[in-house]
Formats: C-alpha cells, sequence, structure tokens
C-alpha cells in the first residue's frame, strides 16, 4: 500500500496573479480589492485568458500523480453504469414517450412509440447528431403539440443557459423555418398547435418578458404578452395536465403572482388570479371548473384552498387543508379524480392521495428512514395512477407507478448498478447534531459496514448547500461507491436556508440569518468528529454555487476542522456581486441575502463573504472550480478567490483552481466529461486526505 502526496510538490511554482490596486467604498467602509480587474472579460482580455490557463497548468501539474489514479475511478465510474439504457416510458394521448442512451455516446436519443412498447421506434431527437462538433451541448424546452405532431426543443451550445428554439414536423421530420434565439427556460402550446408561449431575459439574465410566437412568422414580430419590470421577480411559463390553461408565474424570493388564459384563445389576454402582495406565495393547478390554491397567507408553510374558476376571491374560498406548523405543503397535483399532496415533515417527504368522489385520503408508505421520495412524470390528467420516484443513500433510484384506487405500486425500473451492487453491504444512518442556538440539524449518512470504525480512523465527505430553500435530500449516487468502497463515510447536512424543516426553516437561514448557516454545517462536521465517524484531518467538505459560498465562509470560520474542501463554482465575492445590479440574479437575490444599499444588510455580508474574509492562516487543502461561461457566478469569484487565498494562505496545502473553458454553472454536458469530473474530485479526496492506495 502507497499514500499519494498531501501537499502540492515544493518544485511547483503556482501562478501568481497580479496585483492593482482598488480601493471600493460604501457606507463609510474601504474594501481593497486588488483582483477586480480579473471581472475583465476573459474572452477579450488575453492577461485574464492567460491567468486562468495558468490555473489549469498548475493544477494539472500538481495532480499528475493521481493520473492513474483518476484514470481507475473514471473506470469504476464508468463499469457500474448501463452504458446502453432506456428510461421508463411514459404515455402521452396515442404515444409511449421515453429516452435512451447508447454506450460510447455522450447524449441522450429521445423517442416515443404510437400504442404500445411493442410498436416501432420513431426517434425524437438524437442529441448525439445535434452535439456533433459543439464542445458544449443541452437541450431544454422540449416539448410536443397538443396534436402530436410537431415538436419544439432549445439547443444551448455555450453553456450560458440561453437557448436557440426550433421546431421539427414529427410527421415529415423536417425542420420547420421557424427558429427562435435567446429564449429561457420554459415554454407552453397553446391548443391551436401552432403558438408558443416562451420566455426571453434581459442583460442580467433574469426571465422578464413572456412572448408569443406564431408558426410561420418572423420571429422579430412575436408578441410580448407580459412584461415583467419589478427587477426582483422572474418569469416561467407552463400548462396544466389537463390542456385547459396557460399560466404565467411571477415569482420573487417572497412573493408571486399567477396569471391565466384559455389554451383554446391563444390571442386573448392573461387574467391575474391573485395580485402579488409582500411575503405572500402562491401557486395554482386547476381540475374541473376550481383551481387549486397552495397559498402561505394563513401561515409560512402553506395552506390548500379550493375556489371557483368563475369567482376565484379567496374570500370565497374553501379550505381543503389548513396550515400546518410541523409540515410545509410542498406541492400539489390534480387528476380527473385525484388529488395528491407533497408534504415535507420532519425533513422527509410525504405523499398523500385523496379520492375527490369519497373525499377518502391516505398516505403511499416509505419503506426507509432518510429517503428521497417524489412524484415525476404524470402527464396523463384521465388516469388512475401516479408515477413516483424513490431512494435512498443505498436504495437506486427507482421508478413506482402507484394504482391510487387499488393502493397498490409496481416497481417499473430501479436504475441499475453493474458489478455486483448489494445495498446490504452499506448501512444509512440519520442524526442530528445541535446548532449554536439548540436547534437540531439533520445529517443523513452512509457507509460500507465492513470497512467502517467508530473511532475517527475513517476519511469522510461532508455536503451542504442551505439557500433558497433548496432542499438536501438524502439521494443515491452510484459514483459516489467508489469513495465508500475505500472506507469513507459520506454525509448530507440538512442545514438552515434550506426547507428541509420547514419554511422557517429556510427563514432561519437567509437575509440577517445567514450565518446560522455556517454554523450549522459547523455543528454538522463536529458531530461527525466527536461521534467518532471521521477525524478533522480526514474529514472534507463540498458544496456547490451558493454551497460554493458555504464552503468558503467555514474555511474562513473554521479552517482547522477541515482537512479538505471542493468548492464548485463558488458564490464567494458576495458584497461586489450584490453590489453589481448589470450581474444576473443580483437584483432578484436582494430578498436572499439583502441589499448592500442598506448599511445593516451591508454590514452583515460584509462580516461573512468569503473573498473579503480571507485572513492570514493555513487553510485545508483546496479545489476549487468554475465555468468560464457561467451566467450564475461568474467565473471570476473563483478566481479572485484563489488569487488572494494564494497570498494569504500559510503552510504547502493544495490550492488548485480548474477552470471550465467551455462550459458554465452545471459543468460538462457530455455524461462521459462529467464522469471525469468526479474522478478528478475523488482523487483530489484521496490525494488530500491521505488516503492508503493500492499501487
Amino acid at each position: 500500500m502507497s499514500s499519494l502526496l498531501s501537499a502540492a510538490e515544493p518544485s511547483l511554482s503556482p501562478p501568481i496573479a497580479k496585483t492593482v490596486p482598488k480601493t471600493i467604498e460604501a457606507h463609510g467602509d474601504k474594501r481593497h480589492d486588488p483582483y477586480f480587474w480579473l471581472r475583465d472579460d476573459a474572452r477579450k482580455n488575453p492577461e485574464v485568458l492567460s491567468y486562468l490557463e495558468a490555473e489549469n497548468r498548475y493544477t494539472e501539474a500538481v495532480m499528475k500523480p493521481t493520473e492513474e489514479l483518476q484514470k481507475k475511478l473514471y473506470d469504476e465510474i464508468l463499469a457500474r453504469i448501463k452504458q446502453t439504457d432506456e428510461s421508463v416510458p411514459y404515455r402521452k394521448g396515442d404515444y409511449w414517450y421515453f429516452s435512451r442512451t447508447v454506450e460510447g455516446q455522450q447524449y441522450g436519443i429521445n423517442s416515443r412509440k404510437k400504442g404500445s412498447m411493442a410498436g416501432v421506434e420513431e426517434i425524437l431527437l438524437d442529441q448525439n447528431v445535434l452535439a456533433k462538433g459543439e464542445k458544449y451541448f443541452r437541450v431544454a424546452n422540449m416539448s410536443v403539440a397538443p396534436n402530436q405532431q410537431l415538436m419544439v426543443y432549445g439547443t444551448d451550445t455555450a453553456g450560458d443557459e440561453v437557448y436557440t428554439l426550433q421546431f421539427k414536423d414529427l410527421k415529415t421530420g423536417q425542420l420547420l423555418a421557424d427558429k427562435v434565439p435567446g429564449v429561457y427556460y420554459s415554454i407552453a402550446w397553446s391548443n391551436d398547435n401552432k403558438t408558443v408561449f416562451y420566455t426571453i431575459v434581459d442583460e442580467a439574465k433574469r426571465p422578464y418578458k413572456v412572448l408569443r410566437h406564431t408558426l410561420g412568422t418572423d420571429p422579430k414580430s412575436d408578441t410580448v404578452v407580459f412584461h415583467e419590470t419589478d427587477e426582483r421577480f422572474e418569469l416561467q411559463v407552463g400548462k396544466s395536465k389537463n390542456d385547459r390553461f396557460i399560466y404565467i408565474q411571477s415569482g420573487s424570493k417572497t412573493s408571486s403572482e399567477v396569471r391565466y388564459l384559455d389554451a383554446n384563445q391563444a390571442t386573448a389576454a392573461f387574467s391575474v388570479l391573485y395580485p402579488r402582495a409582500n411575503d405572500i406565495e402562491y401557486d395554482v393547478v386547476d381540475r374541473g371548473d376550481e383551481f387549486y390554491v397552495r397559498i402561505n397567507d394563513k401561515g409560512r408553510n402553506f395552506r390548500l384552498v379550493r375556489v371557483a374558476q368563475k369567482s376565484p376571491a379567496l374570500s370565497n374560498a374553501v379550505e381543503v387543508i389548513p396550515h400546518r406548523a410541523d409540515a410545509l405543503l410542498e406541492g400539489v397535483d390534480a387528476f380527473a379524480n385525484h388529488l395528491v399532496v407533497s408534504e415535507r415533515v420532519n425533513g422527509l417527504l410525504q405523499i398523500q392521495v385523496t379520492d375527490l368522489r369519497t373525499n377518502q385520503s391516505h398516505s403511499i408508505d416509505a419503506p426507509e428512514a432518510a429517503y428521497v421520495f417524489a412524484p415525476a412524470g404524470n402527464p396523463e390528467y384521465n388516469s388512475t395512477t401516479l408515477r413516483f420516484t424513490y431512494s435512498s443513500l443505498i436504495t437506486p433510484p427507482s421508478v413506482y407507478d402507484y394504482d391510487m384506487e387499488k393502493k397498490t405500486r409496481e416497481l417499473k425500473k430501479q436504475q441499475p448498478v453493474l458489478g455486483g451492487y448489494d445495498p446490504k453491504l452499506y448501512a444509512t444512518e440519520r442524526v442530528f447534531a445541535t446548532a449554536q442556538d439548540g436547534q437540531k440539524v439533520p445529517v443523513a449518512l452512509v457507509y460500507k459496514k465492513a470497512l467502517f470504525k467508530k473511532d475517527g480512523s475513517n476519511p469522510a465527505l461532508l455536503y451542504g448547500y442551505g439557500s433558497y430553500g433548496l432542499n438536501s435530500d438524502p439521494f443515491f449516487s452510484s459514483e459516489r461507491l467508489s469513495l465508500l468502497d475505500r472506507g469513507f463515510v459520506y454525509a448530507i447536512a440538512s442545514i438552515r436556508g434550506g426547507s428541509e424543516m420547514g419554511k422557517p426553516w429556510h427563514d432561519q437561514g437567509r437575509m440577517m440569518n445567514k450565518r446560522n448557516t455556517f454554523t450549522d454545517f459547523i455543528a454538522a462536521a463536529e458531530h461527525l468528529v466527536k461521534n467518532k465517524y471521521s477525524s478533522t484531518a480526514k474529514l472534507g467538505i463540498m458544496g456547490g454555487s451558493a454551497g460554493g459560498l458555504l464552503m468558503g465562509a467555514v474555511t474562513n470560520m473554521r479552517p482547522d476542522l477541515f482537512g479538505a474542501v471542493i468548492a464548485k463554482v463558488p458564490f464567494v465575492d458576495v458584497v461586489s456581486t450584490m453590489q453589481d445590479k448589470n450581474l444576473p440574479l443580483t437584483v432578484g437575490e436582494f430578498e436572499e441575502w439583502g441589499n448592500p444599499e442598506e448599511q445593516k444588510a451591508y454590514a452583515y455580508i460584509r462580516s461573512y463573504s468569503p473573498y473579503d474574509n480571507v485572513e492570514r492562516q493555513q487553510f485545508p487543502h483546496m479545489l476549487i472550480t468554475g465555468g468560464l461561461n457561467d451566467p450564475r457566478v461568474s467565473y471570476w469569484e473563483p478566481a479572485k478567490w484563489v488569487a488572494r487565498l494564494r497570498t494569504m494562505k500559510k503552510g504547502d496545502n493544495m490550492l488548485l483552481l480548474k477552470m471550465s473553458m467551455g462550459a458554465g454553472h452545471f459543468g460538462a454536458s457530455g455524461r462521459y466529461d462529467r464522469f471525469k469530473e468526479t474522478a478528478l474530485d475523488y482523487a483530489f479526496l484521496i490525494k488530500a486526505l491521505g488516503v492508503e492506495v493500492k499501487p
């Protein structure tokens, strides 16, 4: 057995970014930012590009001794994947739709069969053909028209999440002349099979307009049907399950407003359901001549009411599910005869089904203590079958069809894990760490039984996010087995800032409560160390985007607690970003982080912003990634952070920047390229934590 070097080889010299004096003053406070110049567009400034490329070369050189390990990890990951595979088909009208992958091909193939799966395959979209010659490729907004004879899809070849819509005649297989550029996520067909509603973004990448395109017309003449002028709000457009309405959802971080239109009247005006109000969020589904409205007007965790479409005023509402302080009403779906409600209780999702003819309700059981459980892929309104997915840290993603009348479930498919995976060889636990203020923070963890010793000797990787009310659920990953099979404990901390424990859990981790997110994560790490799941020298941590902010904050606060850090596309230059209203997302996020134009908010953000609080101290080994075309976290955030860390850190622990020069926020688009990124992350962890590997 041998151990890889755990520090940067002394013969390698890291790149040192030049400094250019820059002072930024606000509210009497002066911030000195000598790396502000890295904000110059790297695609236009050769000096910036040169620095990023030098960092990539340095990372490659430092990680060169792990090349054999990276290949081994990649081969392991690949060996567990059924490379030629097929999704569970779903029915829409006369067709069964599915996607499949082929060994050796980076992207999926979207297909359908008429009548039954015994029919002839009709390939709707071979993404591998479309992606040929592209360094980056992603499809979004793929949707078949109500008559199922036309299809729209969008392509992004830069990673900036702006798509070009194209239309395909499914009878002839030919593309129509229509090509609509600059489209964001979300589209909706009207019932005339020739009109599509879509969203576009402004210069700050905020979806701010919904437009209407009619096939055969010039996209330049497309009609704006709604313009959202409040910069805090973003738009989505969609269609109800029963094809009755087109919906425009306008939402900020704390309030929302819904507009609706009869899908048979494409050129009519949208109606507002309820005007927006501060701190009131709602959404809607329709059934028959009624709307079911999920709204938090009577409590943060939402209630469900039913209103008539002809007179939808809340004063006329019938309450279906009252607000509960101990349960977050997370989602609602309406079928012809059934209502499906998703509630989160004690951090875990529960699904309740109500027969609307008898008003009788029942819940669908989950067999494990910690799991991921959610309705999925239910496009048919007139159906008694509910499809849902289930997984856990040891159970691969499983697709079930649930008969809502018979109360029986059928496993349609469980994600294959090749190579003889046996879940009985692994153990999963759910523990609670105690935060500074006494709150109990859920931590889900998994390890291989035969390799686990509760004596602090196991290496570990702790993941966290904790922002925007997004949940960190205990999901399965076959890639992760390469860590578990080397003795790692893998843990997920459900810290405040998410909504795992209800909407107040989010409130307690945003705005002037943001520090709870960081101290919760530290508490989770301390719990793992104190209870000897791992030790400080063997504990790695990982987070991305706002989770990268988490990585930066906790590393500044407790560098002694962690052996290694992986920060993916990290949002770390928080003060400067939140002061720049021209950047993507900034204004809309004032309700998540605060508006630095207000002195109190500025001082609070300034107190934890990772880039602004780097001190002269020893840091753990760190791998930091970015994407040159990232529209969410600009590439200069990780670049500036690394540049400052290089001049401030003590010791010879690794500090690596891996900048993807052809991708955006979500990394590589091809599945094989993504596996290579994972192999690099894991090799870094193994190297940094001194995990013994076979020669």
